[in-house]
């Protein structure tokens, strides 16, 4: 029996919807497996913008400090959307990566055949896609020192040694788990970020992982490759700017952002889980929203955070069962609104949990004997 704390982070738009389904998937996992699951909900984004007027108030952060895990819906809507307003929905996300130091962002990418006519790809360049993109979060652009003034802006990007090697040894470690190739995304042409990058990455990766391949790639040929060969890639790890635009990219070879979960992880604490996609204010309220990248995150959570990778196999399964059998929302072509697709995913879950006890052990003697028998 596992334990744990989950801070569950609604947030914005579709966020409290497909929350709903996470909290009631763990509910579930937990009386099937006997596992004590203790939830509780906190307020990001522009919901506590609205409550408290700020997006991560400091009830919320020391909530998530202290938790075992932590689940994110959604943050932002039109309702915050000015780019000049001092208090964004956005700024509360950033903050919380900084002060939990989740540094690693890891988006996995794996098409499913059923749905290879929803990808804008032709189905023959999706086979075999099976990649992890491992994104830097807390550190570059967007962490960086900033001028705003009338006619002029200015954004520094600053990388230190010690920030790329956490990441790079992180995306190393999960490489050695897959197919051992690992790609550096950088710009070493013009950036003296990317060329640091890459001193870096280069001799850690002979001096750490000599049995990896490492390929080195501009970001702007990942960008044509990850369209032209995807299958090419196993583990790709790069900068925060390039990573959130190159995985963005990436959820195109599935079809949908809505099956796209994410973790974001640090040396130690809790990870935070969240689907890639935003907040969607045009399908909130509606019982529309793909709930997928949701209940995967989930599966990341229960796997990363909490070590129940068989449980999280068990939810990844459920999943794929659904989208075989068009159990899903409009997005993927179903008919699905977000709570009957979730229940699906659930009621998969509770029909094989219920097979897996009845199931009667037979002792490989007597199964012999009762063959032979049958056959007399």
């Amino acid at each position: 029996m596992t334990t744990a704390l989950i801070t569950l982070l609604p947030g914005d738009g579709i966020g409290p919807e497909i929350m709903a389904e996470a909290q009631a998937l763990l509910d579930d996992l937990a009386e099937q497996e006997g596992h004590e699951f203790v939830l509780q909900k906190r307020p990001i984004g522009g919901a506590a913008i609205d409550a408290v007027g700020q997006s991560l108030p400091s009830s919320t952060l020391a909530a998530c400090r202290q938790s075992d895990a932590i689940l994110l819906g959604a943050v932002g809507g039109p309702k915050w959307d000015d780019p000049e307003a001092a208090i964004r929905p956005e700024q509360g996300l950033l903050q919380l990566r900084q002060e939990l130091g989740l540094f690693a962002n890891l988006r996995p990418v794996r098409p499913h055949p059923a749905l290879a006519d929803a990808s804008p790809i032709r189905p023959e360049r999706l086979a075999g896609v099976d990649l992890l993109v491992v994104r830097e979060l807390t550190g570059g652009l967007y962490f960086g020192r900033k001028l705003e003034l009338t006619n002029l802006a200015e954004d520094a990007c600053r990388y230190s040694t010690a920030e790329i090697e956490r990441v790079v040894r992180r995306a190393a470690a999960l490489a050695r788990t897959r197919k051992k190739h690992l790609t550096l995304v950088d710009k070493a042409n013009v950036l003296a970020t990317s060329r640091l990058w890459r001193r870096i990455t280069t001799a850690l990766i002979e001096r750490e992982f000599p049995d990896l391949r490492l390929e080195v790639m501009l970001v702007d040929a990942a960008a044509m490759h990850l369209i032209s060969r995807p299958a090419d890639f196993d583990v790709i790890v790069t900068e925060n700017l390039f990573g959130d635009i190159l995985t963005d990219e990436a959820a195109m070879l599935s079809g949908s952002m809505g099956l796209l979960p994410s973790a974001s992880l640090g040396e130690q604490g809790p990870g935070l889980y969240e689907p890639i996609h935003g907040s969607a204010p045009d399908l909130a309220g509606r019982n529309l929203a793909n709930p997928f990248a949701m209940l995967l995150s989930v599966a990341m959570m229960l796997e990363h955070s909490l070590g129940l990778a068989d449980t999280a196999r068990r939810v990844e399964q459920a999943v794929e069962q659904c989208i075989d059998a068009g159990q899903t929302t409009p997005d993927l072509g179903g008919r699905l609104g977000t709570r009957e697709a979730a229940a699906a995913v659930r009621q998969r879950l509770a029909d094989a949990n219920s097979k897996r006890e009845h199931r009667v052990e037979i002792h490989p003697l007597r199964a012999r004997a009762l063959a032979a028998s049958n056959t007399a």
